[in-house]
């Protein structure tokens, strides 16, 4: 499958200032950009910064980014799921997964991860695509926001329903594990009735819960 990427941006107003949100981005824009420090959700920012960096090089990697001046302070991150997770069993080549969404403290409550999402769906390419996000209550920042499990998990389906991923059912194990995990899919309008069957067979393994 060929991996195609249009660019696309808006401006969004915060009470701290004007932000840019783009992409998807090529690795040597972002190579040549300030990573916030306090993007620490996922490995230590210089790490984080680098990891964006590889993403970007890959066929169907894509990165959008929220940026003030040269600073980037938001990201979301697409790719082809991890070979050791059960959703690249499929070798599907038209599935990709939201691996990673993150906005500094500072521009929380001003819909900047909203608007990664609309960005990144402004491609009309995406609608070629499987898209999931799987949502693991540990990744979340309960003490920072003051959240429960549950407020948390309201606010990240809210948000990624902005971008038209919807909670779907599985038998996933780790996901499973906590009720506040969640599988969330968004299957684009010109996906073939195989891969979508295809994807149900990897959404559930035990053929009692289908």
């Amino acid at each position: 499958m060929e991996h195609r990427k249009t660019y696309n941006a808006m401006e969004l107003k915060t009470a701290h200032g004007n932000l840019i949100i783009e992409g998807p981005i090529p690795s040597k824009q972002l190579a040549s950009l300030e990573f916030h420090k306090d993007l620490v959700a996922f490995r230590p920012p210089a790490l984080q910064h680098k990891a964006l960096i590889e993403i970007a090089d890959l066929p169907e990697g894509r990165i959008i980014i929220a940026k003030d001046h040269e600073t980037i302070v938001g990201y979301v991150t697409y790719l082809h799921p991890d070979p050791l997770e059960r959703w690249s069993e499929g070798n599907m080549s038209n599935l990709i997964e939201l691996g990673a969404i993150e906005v500094i403290p500072k521009y929380r409550g001003a819909s900047v991860g909203k608007s990664l999402l609309k960005v990144s769906m402004m491609d009309d390419y995406m609608e070629n695509y499987i898209i999931i996000t799987t949502e693991y209550y540990w990744h979340w920042d309960l003490k920072g926001t003051g959240l429960n499990v549950w407020e948390y998990r309201k606010v990240m389906e809210k948000m990624m329903k902005t971008g038209g991923l919807e909670w779907f059912a599985t038998d996933d194990p780790e996901i499973c594990s906590h009720p506040a995990n969640c599988l969330m899919v968004k299957i684009g309008r010109n996906v073939d009735q195989d891969s979508i069957q295809q994807f149900d067979r990897i959404r559930f393994k035990n053929r009692f819960m289908y």
